[in-house]
């Protein structure tokens, strides 16, 4: 068939249909109604296809532009982050609640603190006037017990000298009414200027211990240790000595020397046996903090 027939032929067809005229006309298409292929449950299986999609996608961008697996948590994760997010914030509240009140106790506690070491200070310096007291004395106080310490001459009416003016025993009185006094300022420039004016005296020795107790209530323990050795040279067998050996361990355990501390402590129950009660409870107390064995 030639180029020519193969347009001709639909020509012919069309002219012979307009010859038909009306009494053909080609068959009318059925109108029939489609149904909706899809139904609810299809919609919804397509509904969470395309969710999956959308995740699948923000997958591939995010692991591509970021490099590392990327997990798309599914939607009711955001309201477990939003609970998550409200614990957490209920916490914070908890723990800043919880964190004034312990700045509040560490505040009292460290008041309480700062109160309890004052009053220890206090009773640490009654202590030590008792204990001049009663070295003093020759007795406990409150025993009734009275007497003229060693080396000590009978103290003189207001007004009377005790000897010579500038004389050993009348210095070393002036220095003990001033330690008695509770001026421990002077009394120490007294004991120190005796010891030094009189070291070859017979009161030297009482003077260095009286001298010690002056510098511990300042608190210079290595000075008091030193004026210590130097009253308890030679182990003297005064009412004051054992509490001389027994300031000495304490001077030695504030500088922190327990081992020395402890030989001293030793040296005090082997010299002195039949030391006052209230040394043997204080020493007791001594070698508990200087931890001896």
């Amino acid at each position: 068939m030639t180029h020519r027939s193969r347009i001709a032929l639909p020509a012919a067809l069309a002219l012979s249909l307009m010859t038909l005229g009306p009494a053909f006309s080609p068959p009318a298409l059925a109108q029939t109604s489609m149904s909706d292929p899809l139904d609810a449950r299809d919609a919804r299986r397509v509904e969470r296809m395309e969710q999956v999609v959308r995740e699948l996608r923000a997958i591939v961008f995010q692991g591509r532009d970021t490099g590392r697996p990327v997990v798309v948590q599914p939607a009711e994760t955001d309201y477990r982050l939003a609970d998550l997010d409200r614990r957490l914030s209920d916490l914070e509240t908890v723990l800043t609640r919880i964190n004034g009140q312990i700045e509040t106790s560490s505040f009292d506690l460290r008041q309480a603190t700062e109160r309890n070491a004052a009053l220890e200070a206090q009773i640490q310096a009654l202590s030590e006037r008792i204990a001049t007291l009663e070295a003093y004395t020759g007795a406990p106080i409150g025993g009734g017990g009275g007497g003229t310490p060693p080396g000590f001459g009978a103290t003189p009416a207001p007004g009377a000298s005790s000897g010579a003016g500038g004389s050993p025993q009348a210095e070393f009185d002036r220095a003990r009414g001033l330690m008695l006094s509770g001026d421990y300022d002077a009394a120490e420039a007294a004991f120190e200027g005796f010891t030094a004016n009189h070291g070859g005296s017979n009161l030297a020795p009482e003077a260095n211990y009286w001298l010690g107790k002056t510098l511990v209530v300042r608190g210079a323990d290595g000075e008091a240790a030193s004026a210590f050795i130097a009253a308890i040279r030679g182990w003297p067998t005064t009412a004051w000595a054992p509490d001389a050996v027994l300031e000495l361990s304490r001077s030695l355990i504030a500088l922190e020397r327990n081992a020395e501390a402890c030989q001293t402590l030793g040296e005090l129950s082997r010299r002195y046996p039949n030391a006052a009660p209230s040394i043997k409870s204080r020493a007791t107390a001594a070698r508990t903090q200087a931890r001896c064995g």
